[in-house]
């Protein structure tokens, strides 16, 4: 198995201690008592480095051609589980709304099966810049939500940001649905 594999495989792991951190300091877990003032502290770094690796992974398997099927079905569903998992866990602890969290994930499920039927049809849909920048701005939404600023300054910077990712995160189902609509076509759609 090569590097970028492994930081795939690594990325998925951390979802474990994370979620138990964000989770359970604010869950009153008793075990986490002694943890509970940094937890979402701890979180937040943990939930940084996973990110990291997802940046780390796609450039040294591109740069060092260790690209591999594993990797191109891994890789986003390591993504996809990493900010599902933390954005279920910000709606139990109040600090983000369902519906955006409905509306990203939907946006998840609906590209993932517009790739599959791409990929029946023998047609590789490549990442967008406007997935990227999505992807980027559900990070710092993360991040943000994580560690739960309670100034005034802060606080909108968090919502800006929060409703940034959403729109963001339209944009870029519009633009995969717009720029690959002969794929549904073609799909016997």
């Amino acid at each position: 198995m090569n590097l970028p594999n492994k930081l795939t495989i690594f990325r998925v792991l951390l979802i474990v201690p994370f979620v138990i951190l964000l989770l359970g300091s604010h869950a009153g877990w008793t075990f986490m008592a002694p943890l509970a003032p940094y937890a979402d502290y701890i979180a937040c770094g943990i939930f940084i480095l996973a990110s990291l690796t997802d940046f780390l992974d796609g450039k040294i398997a591109r740069k060092y051609h260790l690209v591999t099927n594993f990797g191109k079905f891994m890789d986003p569903l390591a993504d996809k589980l990493l900010v599902c998992a933390a954005m279920i866990c910000l709606v139990d602890m109040g600090r983000l709304a369902s519906w955006i969290v409905i509306i990203i994930i939907s946006r998840e499920f609906i590209i993932s099966g517009f790739r599959l039927i791409a990929s029946d049809n023998g047609v590789v849909i490549a990442a967008s810049y406007w997935g990227k920048f999505k992807t980027t701005f559900q990070m710092l939404m993360i991040i943000l939500l994580i560690l739960n600023f309670q100034n005034r300054v802060m606080m909108i910077v968090t919502d800006v940001v929060v409703y940034a990712a959403l729109l963001l995160t339209i944009i870029s189902l519009a633009d995969y649905l717009v720029k690959n609509a002969n794929v549904m076509r073609d799909g016997g759609m």
